[in-house]
């Protein structure tokens, strides 16, 4: 069962600041294109408009810690893995490593949490279980993963 999935993005010169560094808001849009990978990879999207009513994946936290500064040309990987699963929830621990130049190094970790939601025709939404068929496909990473990773955040 998957538990991460790994996805990398060069660093664009408009994704930068004055300083040529990456703008720290940046770093939650590769979050989320790590998570939208890691769905795609089991075969649904963060976004499900078909399912009766319509289902998605808000985001209730998002958080990164920065270490390093990443620079335009840069190749960074972003490593998701699943910190933890709920009947509703799910949460994910995100380390990116900077490839390219070498050395390698992590430069930051993030986080997020993401529940499901349905959205009906009326009202508001809410918050209902993960589709059966995601949740059967979904564990959390081993604790020495994500030990390893809280380690160097820490």
């Amino acid at each position: 069962m998957p538990y991460e999935f790994k996805a990398t993005r060069r660093v664009e010169f408009s994704y930068t600041d004055l300083a040529g560094i990456v703008h720290f808001s940046r770093f939650f849009q590769y979050m989320e294109t790590v998570e939208h990978g890691f769905f795609r990879s089991l075969g649904f999207s963060v976004v499900m408009p078909h399912d009766t009513p319509p289902r998605g994946f808000p985001r209730v936290h998002a958080s990164c810690d920065y270490q390093r500064p990443l620079r335009f040309e840069d190749l960074v990987e972003m490593h998701l893995l699943v910190a933890a699963r709920t009947a509703r929830s799910l949460s994910y621990r995100i380390r990116f490593t900077r490839i390219e130049p070498g050395p390698a190094e992590e430069v930051a970790v993030g986080s997020l949490v993401v529940v499901c939601v349905e959205k009906p025709t009326h009202g508001p939404m809410r918050a209902v279980e993960l589709p059966p068929a995601l949740a059967a496909q979904v564990e959390v990473a081993p604790a020495a993963l994500l030990a390893a990773t809280t380690e160097r955040s820490g």
